[in-house]
C-alpha cells in the first residue's frame, strides 16, 4: 500500500535493545552521562536543535561549563557541556545493523544510524539471496523459523508501531516468507500456506479502514498463529483478534472512511449491486458522514473481485460469501432507517417511505419478518416476576437501538470470518505474528486508546523483561559481574489499570452495573481512589478527565463515552429476531442462548474481556521465544525520501527503544572485541603491543595506561560504562593531534628544505645564463656604438652640408613669408591676447578667486582715487567759478576806475583849458600892462613843473586804460573758451558713460560675471581717471592764469590748498585700508557659526549693524553684498545637515526682516559718493548730526540704492530656497513611514496591533507613527535651538501636516484592502498621537497644523463607524465626511480629463509666506541686547557695535 521507502524496520534480535518507561527520566540519565565526557577543542559532538532535533558539529571553544560549537549546518552555537553528546568520528557511512555495535549508544547516535540506513535505500531485498541483508522482516522470519527447527521452540514475532508505519505490510511479508519456508502441504485440495496468505485480503477488507494517518489502517489487533508439524511444514493456522473498533460502523469522521467492505460492495458488479439493492455510497448514512469515498490508487471494484477470490482460497463457500455480503448490505440499509415520533407518547416509527423501504430491504437481506425487525428497533420487552411488559422507545432511543444492532452484527461477522481458517490440534510448533496497535496519544483519547495503551504497557513490560534477560545472558556468557544492575519495571501502571478490586477497569465495570451511573460519577470515583497515586493525575481544566503517566508519556483520557463503550450486550429482541432468520449464515451469527438469558439483555464488560485476552496473549508469548519488529514511519506526509528527525524520535520513544537504551546504558553499553579495541586504541600505548602479548593482556594494559575505572574485561570483549568510550576517544584524539603536529613539522621542514635547494640551484643556473647573456649584449652594444659613431660622423657632415645649402636657399623666401605672416598674425594675436587671458583666468578658478579679491581691493582703491579726482574736479570747478566771479568783479571795478579816470581826465583837461585860457588872458593882461608900464624884467606866471607832472600822469592813465581794455578783452575770450571746453568735456563724459554701458553689456554676454565686473570697474576707473587728469592739467593752467590776473593777494589761499589736500588724501587712504580690513574680518566671522544671543542670531544682527554703520545701503556700487550672497550660497550646499540649514534659515530670515524695515526707495537725488572713502567722509560729516540726535533705534530707514535692493531680492530668494530645502528634508523623512501608517501590524498570534504604542523601534517592524512623532520632535528641537522665527516653523509644520493628510488620504483611496475597521482604528490612534504632539508643541510652533488633517480625520472617522450600511449618503457627505462631497465636485469638474487619478488630493509645495508675514511676526522683538562676537568686541574698528549695545538700541 505504501511506497517501500516509507517504511523503516528496526531489528533488535541479536543483542537488541528496545523501549520502556519515562522519557524524561531517560533524557535525564543520558544527559548525566553526557556531562561526564571531557570535551576539548576539536572534539566532534551532537547538540540539540529546534528544527532537526540533533545536529553535529566541532568544538571550537571551551569555557568551563559552556562550549562553543561550529555546526555542520554553518551556524555557531553555545551550549552547556551537560547537554551535548559525543559523536563517533569513525561512524560507518551506511550505519550498523546491530545497535549494540554503536560506539556511542545514545539518542543522537541511534537517530544518525537510522537515518544512514534509511538513506542507503537498501532496506528491502533487491535481487540478492535471503539473509544477505539485515535487518529485514524476511531475516526476522528466517531466524524465527530456523530457531524453531533447530531448537524445537515455538516462536513469536511482535510487530508494533504507530498507524501508517507499516505493521500490516510487515505482517504480510512475514506470513509470505513463513508460507514459503513451510513447504507445500496439501489439505483438501488447497494448500494451507495459500490459505494463510489469502487471509490477509479478507482480514483487510473487513477490519481495515482509511484514517487520518493511514489509508489502510488495521482497526483491530490480530495474532496469527501459523502451525507447523514435526517436519517444519505448515499444518494449520488460527487468527485471534482484539478490540475491533465497532463504533466506526455507525460513526465516521471526515476525512476518514468506514471499513473497506462497504465501499467494495457498493462498487461490485451490477448484478450483485442489484441483488443487494445497493448504489452510490453517498446515499447511505453510515458512509456519507465523511466526504471521502475513494482512495488514491485503489479501485474498489477490483478489490471486491480480489476479496471474493481470496475467500474462495481461504475456504469460504459461495453460500457463506452470499451470507457475508447479505449482512454487509443489510447493515448499510439499516443505517438509512430514520425514526419519527409515533401516535403514542414516547413511541417511534419509521419516519417516511424511504425509511420503510430500507427497513423492508434490511429485513429481506436478514431473511426475517419486517414487522418483527421494526418492533425490535422501536420497542423493548421488560420481563418481571409476574408479567412481561412491552415498552415503546422514543426516536432517539430507537436510533441508538438501530446502531447497536448494526455494531453487534458486524462484530460477530468479523469474528466469524477470522475463525474460518481451520486449526491443527496436532501441530508440533507454531510461529505467532502479532500485529498490534502502537501507543496512541491524541487530542481526544477515549476508551479505545485506553485499551490500546494498556496493551502496549503489557507488551512493554514483556519486552523489558526480555531485553533485561538478554543483557543478563550476555554478561553471564562473558563472565562479568552484573549483580548491581537495577531492572526498571512498569508494574505500578499495570496495577493502576487492571488490579482487582481497585483498578480503573474494575471501577468502570462497577459503574456500568449501576443504571444511574454517569461518567461524572465514574470520574469522581477515580479521583477519590487514586488521588495519591504517582501515576494518576487530575487535569486542572476538566472536571471529568484523568491523566495516566505511561512509559511513553502522559496521556489524558476523556470519560464521556467510557461507560457506553465498555458495555457489550445483545438486546434480547435482536437475538431472538436474528437467531430465527431463515438465512443459515445469519442465524449462525446468533446461536440460541439459555432461556433466562434470552428473556432480557445481559451486561458484559469489554474491558474485562479484553484484559483476559491480553493475559492469555502474554501467557502465550511467555511460553515461546519472542522477536520484535519496531515499525517507524519516517514522515507524516506519507511520501518517500523524507526523514523527519522529530517524528522518528517520538516514535522511538513510544515504541520503547529509548528505554531499551536506558537499560543498556545502566550496564555496559559499549562492547568491543579485543581485536577491535586494540586496533582502535593501540596508539595510546604503542609499547604495549611490542613483543608476544596476547590481545587480552594488551587490552588490560591499555586500560590501565589511561587509568580508566569501572570497566570489565570479558572472555571475548571489553565492556565499557557509559561515557568511557568518549573518554578514550578524547585521549586518542589528543595523541593523534600531537602526532599530527610532529608529522606536519617534519613534512613542512622537508618540503621547505627541498624547495630551498631547488630554488638555489635554479638561481645559480639562471644567474650564469643571465650574466653570459648580459656580457654578450654589452659587447654587441659596444661594437654597435663604435660603428654608429663613424656612421654618425659622416652622416652628420653630409646632412650639415645639405642643410646649410637648403637653409641658405630657403632662408630668404621663408623670411619674406614669415615676416608677412608675422605681420598678419600680430594683428590677430593682439585681438586674441585679451580673450585668451580672460579664458585662461576663467579656467584657473583658484587663481581667479585670488585675483578677484585683489582686483576688488584695487577697484576700491581706484574708486577712491576716482572719487578723489572727482572731488578735485568739483573743487576746481568751484575755484574756477569763484575766479570767474572775481575776474568779472575786477573787470567791473576796472571799468568803474576807467570811467572815473576818464572823468577825472576830462575834468583835468577842462581845468587845463581853463588854466590856459586864464594864462593867455594873464599874458594878454600883462602885455597890456607892460605896454602900459615901463619895460621891466619878464617873470613866468605858469608852474611848468605842475604842468609836466599832470601831463605825465595823463599819459600814464591813458596807458593804464589801454592795458585794462586789453586785459578785459583777453579775459572775456578766455572765459568763453573755458565755457566751451567745459561743455565739450561734459558731452565727452556722457558719451563715455554710454560706451561703458554698451561695453559692459557686450562683455557680460561672453565673460564670467565676476571677471567682467572687475574689468568693467577697472576700465571705468582708468577712463575717468584719464579724463580727470586732463581736466586737472587744464584747470591748473586756468588757475595759473587766474592767479596771474588776481595778483599776489589771491595767491595765498591757493598755495595752502596742496598741503591740505595731501593730508586729507593720506587720511582717506588709512580709512580705506581699515575699512577693507573690517569687511574681511566680518566676512571671515560670518562664514562660521557665531551662535545666538538672547534667542537671536548674532551673525545676522552684527552684519546688519556693520552695513548700516558703513552706509553701504546708500552706496551706488559695492561688492560687499555679492560676498555675503556668495557666503550664504556656499554655506547651504550641505543640504542634508538639518542643523546647519536651520542656522542659516534663522540668520537669513532675521537679516531679511531688518532689511525690510530699513530699506526704502526715495526720489532721485544728486549722486552720493561711490567710493568707500567718500561714503566714510560723508558719514563723518553727518556723524555730528547723528550723534546730536542720538541712536535711539537700531533699525532705521535709509534710502536704499540699487545694490542694496538687489541684495534684498537675492536674500529673499535664499530664504525661500532654504525653507524649501528644510521642508523637503522633513518630507523625505516622513515619506519613509507614511506608506506603513495605514495598515496595522500583525501581532504574534496573528491579530492586529491595537495601538501605535505597542511596538518599539527595535522590533522586526517598528511603529511608523512613533517614527513620525520622533522626526517632528527632532526638527522642532533643531528649530528651537537655532532660533528659527516661529512664523516659519508654523508654515513648515502646517505644510508637513498637509502632506501627511494628502499622502494618507490618497493611500486609503488607492489601497482598498487597507480600508478596514482595524486599519482605521490604527490610523485613528496615530492621528491622536499627532494631536497630542500639536498640543505639546503649542500654537506658537504648531499653529493650525492640526486643521490640515481634516480630510484624513473624516475618512478615518468613517472607517471606524459600526453599522455603516445604516448611514445615508446625505448624512455621510454633510455630517460624517464632507470631503466626499468636495471630491464629488472635483471629480465632476474633472470628468472630461483623461487623468484617472483626478480624485486624488494634490500636495501644495509653494512658499506659504511673504516678507510682510515675517516682518509682521517679528515686529515686537528687541535687538538691543544682542552682544557682538568676542572677536569683534576686542577690535577697535568695531567699537561702534559696543556703543550701539550700550545705547540701548531696539526695534523702531
Amino acid at each position: 500500500m505504501l511506497h517501500q521507502k516509507c517504511i523503516q524496520h528496526l531489528d533488535f534480535l541479536d543483542k537488541a535493545c528496545d523501549a520502556s518507561f519515562n522519557w524524561n527520566a531517560i533524557l535525564k540519565y543520558l544527559k548525566c552521562n553526557a556531562a561526564n565526557v571531557n570535551l576539548a577543542v576539536g572534539s566532534h559532538v551532537w547538540v540539540e536543535d529546534s528544527e532537526k532535533a540533533w545536529i553535529d558539529g566541532e568544538v571550537v571553544g571551551v569555557n568551563d561549563e559552556e562550549i562553543e560549537i561550529n555546526c555542520t549546518s554553518g551556524k555557531t552555537v553555545t551550549a552547556k557541556a551537560s547537554s551535548v553528546y559525543p559523536k563517533d568520528p569513525e561512524f560507518p557511512q551506511c550505519g550498523v545493523d546491530d545497535m549494540t555495535k554503536l560506539a556511542y549508544l545514545h539518542e543522537p547516535g541511534v537517530l544518525q544510524n537510522l537515518k544512514s540506513r534509511y538513506c542507503v535505500n537498501e532496506i528491502y531485498y533487491k535481487g540478492v539471496a535471503l539473509g544477505e541483508l539485515s535487518p529485514h522482516p524476511f531475516a526476522i522470519a528466517d531466524a524465527a523459523y530456523r530457531q524453531m527447527i533447530n531448537e524445537g521452540i515455538s516462536q513469536a514475532i511482535l510487530v508494533s508501531g504507530e498507524s501508517g508505519a507499516g505493521k500490516t505490510e510487515s505482517t504480510k511479508m512475514l506470513m509470505r516468507y513463513l508460507a514459503y519456508m513451510g513447504g507445500r502441504a496439501v489439505s483438501e485440495g488447497r494448500s494451507v500456506e495459500q490459505q494463510v496468505l489469502e487471509s490477509n485480503p479478507v482480514l483487510e477488507a473487513f477490519g481495515n479502514a482509511k484514517t487520518v494517518r493511514n489509508n489502510n489502517s488495521s482497526r483491530f489487533g490480530k495474532f496469527v498463529e501459523i502451525q507447523f508439524d514435526q517436519t517444519g511444514r505448515i499444518s494449520g493456522a488460527a487468527i485471534r483478534t482484539y478490540l475491533l473498533e465497532r463504533s466506526r460502523v455507525c460513526q465516521v469522521s471526515d476525512p476518514e472512511r468506514n471499513y473497506h467492505c462497504f465501499y467494495m460492495l457498493c462498487s461490485a458488479p451490477p448484478e450483485d449491486v442489484e441483488k443487494y439493492k445497493l448504489g452510490n455510497p453517498r446515499t447511505f448514512h453510515y458512509l456519507n458522514q465523511s466526504n471521502c469515498y475513494e482512495l488514491d490508487g485503489v479501485d474498489d471494484s477490483e478489490e471486491y473481485i480480489t476479496t471474493r477470490k481470496a475467500m474462495d482460497v481461504v475456504g469460504i463457500s459461495s453460500e457463506e460469501q452470499d451470507g457475508i455480503f447479505r449482512v454487509v448490505a443489510a447493515i448499510l440499509h439499516l443505517g438509512n432507517v430514520n425514526f419519527a415520533k409515533g401516535n403514542e407518547s414516547d413511541s417511534s416509527e419509521p419516519k417516511d417511505d424511504n425509511s420503510r423501504f430500507h427497513l423492508k430491504t434490511a429485513a429481506e437481506l436478514f431473511m426475517c419478518d419486517e414487522q418483527s425487525l421494526e418492533d425490535s428497533l422501536c420497542k423493548r420487552v421488560m420481563v418481571t416476576r409476574d408479567e412481561t411488559i412491552k415498552k415503546s422507545l422514543d426516536p432517539d432511543s430507537a436510533a441508538i437501538s438501530r446502531d447497536a444492532l448494526a455494531k453487534i452484527v458486524y462484530s460477530r461477522l468479523v469474528n466469524k470470518i477470522n475463525n474460518t481458517i481451520g486449526q491443527d490440534p496436532d501441530s508440533k510448533y507454531l510461529i505467532g505474528v502479532l500485529d498490534i496497535y502502537g501507543f496512541e496519544s491524541f487530542k481526544t483519547n477515549s476508551f479505545e486508546q485506553f485499551c490500546i495503551n494498556l496493551t502496549n504497557e503489557k507488551l512493554q513490560q514483556h519486552f523489558n523483561q526480555h531485553v533485561f534477560k538478554m543483557e543478563q545472558e550476555e554478561y553471564t556468557k562473558e563472565e562479568i559481574d552484573w549483580s548491581y544492575i537495577e531492572f526498571i519495571d512498569n508494574q505500578d501502571v499495570l496495577d493502576l489499570i487492571e488490579k482487582k478490586p481497585g483498578g480503573i477497569i474494575a471501577l468502570l465495570d462497577e459503574a456500568c452495573m449501576f443504571p444511574r451511573s454517569t461518567h461524572e460519577t465514574f470520574s469522581q470515583k477515580l479521583y477519590q481512589t487514586f488521588k495519591d497515586h504517582k501515576r494518576f493525575n487530575k487535569p486542572k481544566l476538566s472536571p471529568t478527565d484523568f491523566t495516566i503517566c505511561h512509559y511513553a508519556g502522559d496521556v489524558t483520557y476523556q470519560t464521556e463515552f467510557f461507560l457506553d463503550k465498555n458495555k457489550d450486550y445483545v438486546v434480547a429482541e435482536h437475538q431472538a429476531l436474528l437467531s430465527a432468520s431463515k438465512c443459515p449464515f445469519v442465524s449462525g451469527l446468533f446461536p440460541p442462548l439459555p432461556e433466562e438469558s434470552a428473556k432480557q439483555s445481559k451486561f458484559s464488560s469489554i474491558g474485562s474481556r479484553f484484559k483476559q485476552q491480553l493475559q492469555s496473549l502474554l501467557e502465550t508469548l511467555s511460553a515461546i521465544e519472542p522477536h520484535y519488529i519496531r515499525c517507524v514511519k519516517p514522515n507524516n506526509q506519507l511520501k518517500p525520501a523524507i526523514f523527519e528527525n522529530s517524528a522518528v524520535l517520538q516514535q522511538l520513544c513510544c515504541g520503547g527503544v529509548m528505554e531499551a537504551i536506558r537499560i543498556s546504558c545502566a550496564g555496559y553499553p559499549t562492547r568491543k572485541t579485543f581485536g577491535e579495541f586494540t586496533s582502535r586504541f593501540k596508539i595510546l600505548a604503542p609499547e604495549v603491543l611490542n613483543g608476544s602479548v596476547d590481545e587480552v593482556t594488551a587490552c588490560k594494559k591499555l586500560l590501565q595506561k589511561v587509568n580508566l575505572k569501572g570497566y570489565q574485561v570479558g572472555k571475548t570483549k571489553v565492556f565499557l560504562r557509559a561515557g568511557q568510550m568518549a573518554e578514550l576517544d578524547a585521549y586518542r584524539s589528543e595523541v593523534l593531534g600531537r602526532s599530527a603536529s610532529v608529522i606536519q613539522r617534519k613534512v613542512r621542514s622537508y618540503l621547505c628544505r627541498k624547495k630551498f635547494v631547488l630554488l638555489r640551484l635554479s638561481a645559480i643556473q639562471i644567474q650564469g645564463l643571465c650574466r653570459g647573456q648580459v656580457a654578450r649584449h654589452r659587447y654587441e652594444n659596444m661594437r654597435r656604438e663604435a660603428a654608429s659613431v663613424i656612421i654618425q660622423k659622416y652622416g652628420r657632415s653630409y646632412l650639415s652640408r645639405n642643410g646649410y645649402k637648403n637653409l641658405c636657399s630657403s632662408a630668404v623666401s621663408i623670411q619674406i613669408g614669415m615676416r608677412g605672416l608675422a605681420a598678419r598674425k600680430e594683428l590677430s594675436s593682439r585681438k586674441k591676447t585679451r580673450a585668451a587671458t580672460v579664458i585662461q583666468a576663467a579656467k584657473e578658478t583658484g587663481a581667479l578667486q585670488e585675483a578677484k579679491n585683489k582686483l576688488e581691493k584695487e577697484v576700491e582703491e581706484l574708486t577712491w582715487r576716482l572719487q578723489l579726482e572727482k572731488r578735485m574736479r568739483a573743487d576746481m570747478e568751484e575755484a574756477k567759478t569763484k575766479e570767474n566771479a572775481k575776474l568779472q568783479s575786477a573787470l567791473k571795478e576796472m571799468q568803474l576806475e576807467f570811467q572815473e579816470t576818464k572823468s577825472l581826465l576830462m575834468k583835468e583837461r577842462e581845468a587845463a583849458a581853463k588854466a590856459s585860457e586864464e594864462a593867455a588872458k594873464a599874458v594878454e593882461a600883462a602885455a597890456k600892462v607892460a605896454e602900459q608900464m615901463p619895460v621891466v624884467q619878464e617873470i613866468s606866471v605858469v608852474d611848468q613843473e605842475i604842468v609836466n607832472k599832470l601831463t605825465a600822469e595823463n599819459e600814464q592813465l591813458k596807458a593804464l586804460v589801454d592795458s585794462l581794455e586789453k586785459k578785459i578783452d583777453e579775459t572775456e575770450k578766455k572765459f568763453e573758451e573755458t565755457s566751451r571746453l567745459s561743455e565739450q568735456r561734459l558731452k565727452q563724459a556722457t558719451e563715455a558713460e554710454s560706451k561703458i554701458i554698451d561695453l559692459k553689456t557686450a562683455m557680460q554676454s561672453s565673460l564670467p560675471v565676476s571677471f567682467l565686473r572687475l574689468e568693467e570697474k577697472l576700465s571705468d576707473i582708468e577712463t575717468e581717471d584719464h579724463i580727470l587728469r586732463q581736466q586737472a592739467l587744464k584747470m591748473s593752467a586756468s588757475m595759473k592764469m587766474s592767479e596771474h590776473l588776481a595778483g599776489a593777494p589771491a595767491q595765498e589761499p591757493l598755495r595752502t590748498t596742496p598741503s591740505k589736500k595731501f593730508g586729507s588724501e593720506s587720511f582717506r587712504r588709512s580709512q580705506i585700508e581699515r575699512q577693507h580690513e573690517g569687511v574681511d574680518t566680518l566676512m571671515k566671522l560670518v562664514t562660521g557659526n557665531l551662535g545666538f544671543s538672547e534667542g537671536k542670531p548674532v551673525a545676522a544682527i552684527t552684519t546688519y549693524k556693520c552695513l548700516l554703520h558703513w552706509r553701504l545701503f546708500e552706496a551706488e556700487k559695492t561688492s560687499v553684498f555679492d560676498r555675503l550672497i556668495q557666503i550664504i550660497g556656499s554655506a547651504i550646499e550641505d543640504q542634508d545637515n538639518i542643523d546647519h540649514m536651520a542656522y542659516w534659515l534663522s540668520n537669513t530670515s532675521t537679516l531679511l526682516f531688518l532689511l525690510q524695515r530699513s530699506l526704502r526707495t526715495a526720489p532721485r537725488k544728486p549722486p552720493t559718493p561711490t567710493s568707500l572713502f567718500g561714503r566714510m567722509t560723508q558719514g563723518f560729516r553727518s556723524s555730528s548730526a547723528n550723534l546730536s540726535v542720538g541712536a535711539s533705534d537700531l533699525v532705521r530707514q535709509v534710502e536704499a540704492k540699487y545694490p542694496a535692493l538687489l541684495f534684498k531680492q537675492q536674500l529673499t530668494a535664499y530664504v525661500e530656497k532654504i525653507y524649501g530645502i528644510v521642508r523637503d528634508n522633513l518630507k523625505k523623512e516622513l515619506s519613509l513611514h507614511l506608506s506603513s501608517c495605514i495598515q496595522a501590524p500583525k501581532t504574534a498570534k496573528g491579530g492586529v496591533s491595537k495601538s501605535p504604542e505597542g511596538s518599539t523601534g527595535n522590533s522586526p517592524r517598528a511603529n511608523p507613527w512613533n517614527s513620525i512623532i520622533a522626526n517632528l520632535n527632532g526638527f522642532l528641537t533643531t528649530f528651537k535651538e537655532n532660533c528659527v522665527p516661529p512664523i516659519i516653523v508654523q508654515k513648515i509644520f502646517t505644510q508637513m501636516f498637509s502632506y501627511i493628510n494628502v499622502q494618507i488620504f490618497n493611500s486609503l483611496l488607492l489601497r482598498r484592502e487597507c480600508c478596514t475597521f482595524s486599519n482605521g482604528q490604527y490610523v485613528k490612534n496615530g492621528l491622536a498621537e499627532l494631536e497630542l504632539w500639536c498640543s505639546l508643541a503649542k500654537e506658537e510652533y504648531a499653529g493650525s497644523s492640526w486643521d490640515e488633517l481634516k480630510y484624513v480625520r473624516q475618512a478615518v472617522g468613517f472607517l471606524v463607524l459600526h453599522q455603516k450600511s445604516r448611514i445615508s449618503y446625505d448624512e455621510l457627505t454633510n455630517d460624517l465626511c464632507p470631503v466626499i462631497s468636495s471630491m464629488n465636485f472635483l471629480m465632476t469638474d474633472d470628468s472630461s480629463s483623461d487623468d484617472s487619478s483626478s480624485f486624488l488630493l494634490d500636495d501644495n509645495s509653494s512658499i506659504p509666506f511673504s516678507i510682510e508675514d515675517i516682518s509682521s511676526s517679528m515686529q515686537d522683538q528687541s535687538y538691543s541686547d544682542v552682544k557682538p562676537p568676542a572677536e569683534l568686541s576686542e577690535n577697535p574698528d568695531f567699537q561702534f557695535l559696543q556703543e550701539l549695545v550700550g545705547m540701548g538700541e531696539g526695534p523702531g
